[in-house]
């Protein structure tokens, strides 16, 4: 997720080595062109798991000598939940039993906030039971942090849910915390009775429900981003049984399977649909929307023949997104879940990675770009093969680029889209990021946990091209965006967390410094040396007459530099530097260790510069 490059910023690089002449950036004021949730409880409804077995109870355990199993309910929930957690309290039982869950790795309590906690309940047999079960928020030794009871009657033999708030009296340190349910063992002695679909929000960002936690959600609208490539681009489908399916994203949780995840966790799609598009309304960003399109990663491509399903599936998918409730019935769903209005939607993803099945993308190009096309003329269509390779028809006027390699990589490609012919073809850079010193084995040995100085650097060395050619590079994005640092399949990532803080990584601030400093169009100035170590980019924001100059420098030694600019600006304006040790990495160990740093600077019609060793720089003044 990056903001796009709507108007292209200019950064001006620093030449290595302090003895070294003045690198000399001459500006030409003429533009050449724009520029272009978090649910507590895990396993929380049993979806994808097999029934008695210990694996069915991931994150769950007894509590004072209950037995706790997850069976394949004969009266479910509903079709999507087929399973539900039985509790059997023996006989002789005595002081509280029941169960617990122990969160995502653990439940971050604070006192400050109220939690919505609710289950669902039913008795498998009548029973004469009249008793209380006590929902709590406590730690791994007992300490109970907040509590709320509500009854509990073995005449219910139907599904009832239950909620109650809960509000902490303290807020501990750790986050070894549990969500419990549990009973009086002398009044409960003997019963049994099924759960089903518990949840617990903390506060959500913008109050969404299924939202996204406050914190991670903050850090990600403070990048100011443009848009977001939902569900994602490996998400939509490791195989063609487990392949993301809008439709079974929407409505009511009870209705949601999940599915089995392409990263091996199971998906419960609590964050479905609906909550992507709210979260894009909610970050002022919009929707770079990827259908499936007859590819899976294991391989299997569909027969043409038997691709008009899936076409009339992204059809309704789309039409869920933008269609007009009074003639769509996938608009009408979208408008009875609370959101009438059409979302907004420019670009719509064909496949994902799909120069892994490149002969097959003819067809399949061929046969969903031609419908949806014919279905959304208005849209624009993103193309997932390598740039006409091969040949598509329709021919694609927007192709997705993904690259992750070393930092030299990088820095040595700053130039990568210069010389792409321009002939109304337009790029997105879909996935990208430095990720490996190892250039023989870039996904092997030799990976980053986190981003460094070093590695972030030359991703804004890569960035500053992004900027240069914005006339054909529209949007670009890192990847991945989020580790929780207790389990992750992929090293590194943008922002990492856990149960209670967030860790944004040195590409982060990279990220966050280029979307916040955008202009509306590019100046043109004297151009980087091809293969150096030092870049640079200029933008200007008509609408109030600001100039930032970003500035790159990935060499060992601080570099000195010479702007001419060809207008008057106003002496007073800011540096913005983002630079420290190469190796530094922002990490739950070290969560601030390289921060940017603003300070107040002059600048002049001529003014000279020093770019920092390993840095990123962002000049900003404004036209007199």
């Amino acid at each position: 997720m990056l903001s796009r490059p709507l108007h292209r910023g200019v950064l001006v690089a620093a030449l290595a080595g302090y003895v070294t002449a003045a690198t000399v950036v001459t500006i030409n004021g003429t533009a050449s062109h724009p520029t272009s949730p978090f649910l507590l409880l895990q396993n929380r409804a049993f979806q994808q798991v097999t029934p008695n077995t210990a694996d069915a109870l991931y994150a769950w355990n007894a509590i004072h000598g209950a037995a706790i199993s997850v069976i394949a309910d004969p009266s479910p929930l509903s079709s999507a939940l087929p399973n539900s957690l039985q509790l059997t309290v023996p006989q002789g039982t005595a002081g509280q039993v029941g169960f617990g869950n122990e969160g995502y790795y653990g439940i971050n309590v604070n006192a400050e906030w109220t939690y919505n906690a609710s289950f669902y309940y039913k008795f498998p047999v009548a029973s004469s039971f009249e008793g209380t079960a006590i929902i709590a928020l406590q730690s791994a030794d007992g300490q109970v942090y907040a509590s709320a009871s509500v009854p509990i009657s073995g005449s219910q033999q139907t599904w009832r849910q239950v909620a109650v708030p809960l509000r902490p009296s303290s807020s501990p340190t750790s986050t070894a915390n549990n969500f419990t349910v549990t009973f009086d063992g002398a009044d409960a002695a003997g019963q049994t009775i099924d759960f089903a679909m518990f949840s617990l929000f903390p506060p959500t960002f913008k109050d969404r429900a299924n939202g996204l936690r406050i914190d991670v959600a903050t850090t990600l609208y403070e990048m100011k981003p443009s848009f977001f490539r939902l569900p994602g681009g490996n998400n939509l489908g490791q195989t063609w049984e487990t392949r993301w399916q809008w439709n079974a994203t929407v409505g009511s949780l009870v209705d949601r399977p999940g599915r089995v995840g392409d990263w091996g966790y199971i998906n419960t799609d609590g964050l479905g649909l609906l909550e992507y598009m709210y979260l894009c309304e909610d970050m002022e960003m919009e929707a770079i929307l990827a259908v499936w399109a007859g590819y899976s990663l294991d391989g299997e491509s569909l027969p043409e023949d038997e691709l008009a399903p899936y076409i009339q599936q992204a059809i309704d998918q789309i039409n869920f997104v933008i269609g007009d409730p009074s003639n769509n019935e996938y608009a009408a769903l979208r408008a009875s879940l609370g959101h009438p209005e059409p979302f907004p939607l420019t670009y719509v993803e064909i496949g994902n990675e799909d120069f892994f099945a490149s002969e097959s993308y003819i067809y399949r190009w061929r046969d969903f770009a031609g419908n949806l096309t014919a279905a959304f003329p208005q849209l624009r269509f993103i193309a997932t093969s390598y740039p006409f390779n091969p040949i598509l028809d329709p021919v694609p006027l927007q192709y997705d680029n993904h690259v992750y390699q070393t930092p030299s990589w990088f820095v040595e490609n700053a130039f990568y889209y210069d010389s792409y012919e321009r002939n109304g073809t337009y790029y997105f850079q879909g996935e990208y990021a430095a990720i490996s010193y190892n250039a023989s084995d870039v996904f092997g040995t030799g990976r980053l946990m986190y981003p460094t100085v070093e590695s972030s650097v030359s991703e804004a060395a890569y960035m500053t091209g992004f900027e240069r050619n914005g006339d054909i590079v529209f949007a670009a994005s890192y990847a991945p965006l989020l580790m929780n640092v207790a389990q992750y399949q992929w090293t590194p990532n943008l922002v990492a967390f856990d149960a209670s803080e967030v860790y944004p990584s040195t590409s982060y601030f990279v990220q966050q410094l280029f979307s916040v400093s955008r202009g509306t169009e590019y100046l043109p100035s004297t151009l980087p040396t091809l293969g150096g170590t030092l870049y640079w980019s200029v933008t200007r924001d008509t609408n109030v007459g600001t100039i930032f100059i970003k500035i790159v420098n990935s060499d060992t030694a601080a570099v000195p530099m010479t702007f001419n600019l060809p207008f008057e600006v106003a002496s007073a304006g800011t540096a913005t530097v983002l630079t420290g040790p190469p190796t530094a990495s922002n990490s739950p160990s070290t969560p601030n260790a390289v921060v940017p740093v603003t300070s107040n600077t002059n600048f002049a019609k001529s003014f000279d510069y020093t770019a920092p060793a390993y840095s990123l720089t962002v000049l900003t003044t404004r036209m007199l």
